[in-house]
């Protein structure tokens, strides 16, 4: 009865010992996404500083918000006055629920792994210098409430799977250079125009089977 009550202690400990280096193995492979943004990012006013690579997780980095299980739900850095790129190692971060980068200086174009981020709630880029197409990946994001890409110099068509995305509350992609059609299905039915506007190519969904859906796009 000892042995068999020894053996399911030790059985016990195995598995909390693994489960536990499991999460930690999981805070590094986030640590280390959110270091290789770090790096790919100008940050004069240091509000990165606190992002050490060597700490075992990236939970107590400044601006980085986790979970009980010490997943990265959470990453606060709009109006930091940020300049840099977005990479492709954020669509790692299964658990992030808010990317919020906003009102900063960020060039490039966004990572179409970003739409590996499936509990992703809110994506606010508004306010920058991204350029580039808007990734039709995004239409897997099941759980994006807010979409906020507003204000920078985004080209090409709104993708059509975005329509199929019914959580979708918010959609702001005004102040770009978008072409083509306004989408009026799904949650796209509910957007306010003026949520589009200041995109000389951009037709309005009057036109929706009218006109081509990339039209104005070539």
């Amino acid at each position: 009865m000892a042995a068999a009550t020894c053996t399911s202690m030790r059985f016990l400990l195995s598995v909390s010992l693994t489960l536990t280096l499991l999460r930690l193995g999981a805070s590094n492979s986030e640590g280390d996404a959110l270091y290789t943004l770090k790096r790919s990012l100008s940050d004069p006013d240091n509000v990165l500083q606190s992002w050490d690579p060597t700490l075992v997780s990236p939970c107590t980095w400044f601006h980085v918000t986790c979970n009980q299980d010490n997943r990265v739900t959470r990453v606060d850095l709009g109006n930091s006055n940020l300049s840099g790129h977005l990479v492709p190692e954020l669509g790692k971060l299964e658990h992030l629920q808010y990317l919020e980068l906003y009102k900063n200086n960020i060039q490039g174009t966004i990572p179409p792994e970003l739409g590996n981020l499936k509990s992703l709630v809110s994506l606010d880029l508004y306010n920058n210098n991204i350029s580039g197409t808007i990734p039709s990946s995004l239409g897997k994001l099941k759980n994006l409430v807010f979409l906020r890409l507003n204000d920078n110099r985004l080209t090409g068509p709104i993708p059509k799977d975005l329509a199929a995305v019914s959580s979708l509350k918010v959609v702001d992609v005004s102040n770009n250079d978008l072409c083509g059609t306004i989408p009026t299905s799904g949650p796209f039915e509910h957007i306010p125009l003026n949520n589009f506007e200041n995109n000389p190519r951009l037709e309005g969904p009057e036109l929706l089977g009218l006109v081509s859906y990339d039209t104005n796009c070539s």
